[in-house]
């Protein structure tokens, strides 16, 4: 392989790499979410406590399954939801903000309630925004 080529395999690599990055990065923070808060109620469909963010599948009464972004392991955890919190079947409200993308049925929740129970991954947003 000459110099050049070898330059050229390494750009191509950073440059995959830097797009791979930035849109995992994006997903993360706050700017793919609608600014109004909503709610979701529905039963859980699937729970998976899996880095980078633990979700939930929940079935709305209309059928749709929404994923639900819960907070990082450590918010999640310091909210008191753990995997054997709730089971699949169990009716769950979900206070949070919906993708902005179109028809997206993803949301990022600030509050999980289950069996009367408050979860909360952002205490701090809760009502502001």
């Amino acid at each position: 392989m000459t110099a050049n080529a070898g330059k050229r395999v390494l750009l191509a690599s950073l440059v995959a790499t830097l797009f791979a990055g930035t849109s995992a990065w994006a997903h993360h923070g706050w700017s793919w979410a609608e600014e109004a808060q909503t709610t979701l109620q529905g039963t859980i469909h699937a729970i998976s406590m899996a880095p980078p963010h633990p979700t939930l599948q929940v079935r709305a009464a209309d059928g749709q399954v929404w994923q639900v972004d819960l907070g990082n392991p450590n918010q999640t955890q310091r909210s008191g939801f753990r995997g054997d919190s709730g089971r699949v079947g169990d009716a769950i409200t979900v206070l949070g903000n919906r993708s902005k993308e179109a028809g997206a049925r993803h949301m990022k929740a600030v509050r999980i309630t289950l069996a009367g129970q408050n979860y909360d991954m952002y205490p701090e947003r809760i009502g502001s925004r």
